[in-house]
């Protein structure tokens, strides 16, 4: 519980996003953290302040002028008697006064007097996101040492908006702030980790792709939980709509030659975890235009060719890390297929599991793993993809030490 008894400072701005923080204040204080409500003015808009101070069961706090809450300096008083101050949803214009300093409003004014870590879900239409002032922004605060969580790929609110911009979802919001909070033990300190995740977008055309059905969940799982045991991690990721963990150098790549580069250049490393679904090949010669259906044409032929093995590129590599993990996802002859791999890649551990369609797990929250190497198999039960992770940071802790 790492939450427990940890005192947040929640500011809610005005987006529509607003609604997710009721359900945001419940699970915070369902996991023992007390919750302090400050709402901007365009955050009433869209929730109430009742609502709000109803499940935060504290008193909401909107108006920097206040002469109750103002009487003893309450905006530093709102700014330092916490342990997290954590904005969801953060819009453009509160990203904007932050990176430049302003204090216009009870919110910004708290955001510039304070001493403790912020945690930031932006929430915004897309091309806001992408924006290159928005850009700008977060970058700055990066560099302030502010740290985020999401923004989402998917639909908007908006009628037929669709992009990077959703706020991530409560319990994603929860995870993040647990692993800023956390205090427990850091073995991994001082360690750097490469994770790759998700699949890989092989392209036909311009329109067209081969790939899979990963969602990456697995592999972030992996690299945010190796972050909370402290290590320095990069992640390779490819195409997912899944935000990018907390406390992680993200890399994003569509191709697997590309995701072959950004592993290598990631290197050297103590540990690789090679958990990306990379399609096995590609197409030879991707059109440069629209492979067009014409009546009466034949089916055209795509000659295909091998794609990378980047796992086996990283355990015959002069800078192979001192340990590598593989993943291995099969549909038949699970530990067989398992065992084959090991030598073959050079690697010392693949982690296989069944994903037959009837499993659910290509995709799916959870996940059942067998994990293989040359003193044997140990079979994992069912877990959340999440406690898969924390498993296996854990066991990657106690194999460095070695």
């Amino acid at each position: 519980m790492v939450l427990s008894g940890k005192r947040i400072l929640l500011i809610i701005s005005g987006g529509i996003a607003a609604y997710k923080s009721l359900d945001l204040i419940r699970r915070l204080r369902e996991r023992g953290a007390s919750v302090r409500p400050l709402m901007t003015t365009g955050a009433q808009e869209f929730v109430t302040p009742l609502a709000v101070g109803a499940l935060a069961a504290d008193h909401v706090f909107t108006d920097l002028f206040s002469r109750q809450d103002e009487q003893d300096v309450g905006h530093i008083r709102l700014a330092r008697d916490c342990d997290l101050v954590l904005i969801a949803p953060a819009t453009a214009d509160l990203l904007a006064k932050m990176a430049n300093g302003l204090a216009d409003d009870l919110a910004s004014t708290v955001l510039l007097a304070t001493d403790r870590p912020v945690l930031a879900a932006p929430a915004m239409n897309p091309h806001m996101w992408a924006h290159p002032a928005t850009k700008r922004n977060v970058e700055t605060l990066r560099g302030d040492r502010i740290r985020f969580v999401g923004p989402m790929a998917g639909e908007m609110a908006e009628s037929r908006e669709a992009g990077v911009g959703r706020m991530a979802e409560p319990l994603e919001i929860v995870a993040a702030a647990e692993a800023l909070l956390s205090d427990g033990p850091k073995p991994l300190a001082g360690r750097r980790a490469i994770v790759t995740s998700g699949p890989t977008h092989e392209p036909i055309d311009p329109v067209r792709y081969i790939a899979n059905r990963s969602s990456g969940r697995q592999g972030h799982a992996i690299a945010a939980a190796l972050a909370t045991l402290g290590a320095d991690v990069t992640l390779v990721s490819g195409p997912v709509s899944i935000p990018d963990p907390f406390g992680v150098k993200v890399v994003h790549v569509e191709r697997a030659d590309q995701m072959r580069d950004a592993v290598l250049a990631a290197l050297p490393a103590d540990v690789a975890v090679m958990v990306a679904a990379v399609a096995d090949w590609r197409v030879a010669s991707a059109a440069d235009q629209k492979i067009k259906k014409h009546p009466g044409e034949s089916i055209p032929t795509l000659a295909l060719t091998e794609n990378p093995d980047i796992l086996k590129t990283v355990g015959h590599h002069t800078m192979r890390p001192k340990l590598v993990i593989g993943f291995a996802a099969e549909t038949q002859d699970v530990e067989n297929n398992a065992r084959a791999k090991l030598d073959r890649k050079g690697a010392d551990i693949i982690v296989a599991n069944d994903v037959s369609p009837a499993t659910g797990i290509m995709g799916g929250v959870r996940n059942r793993v067998k994990i293989v190497a040359h003193s044997g198999i140990e079979q994992w039960p069912d877990l959340a993809k999440e406690e898969v992770a924390t498993r296996l940071a854990a066991m990657i802790a106690e194999r460095l030490k070695l």
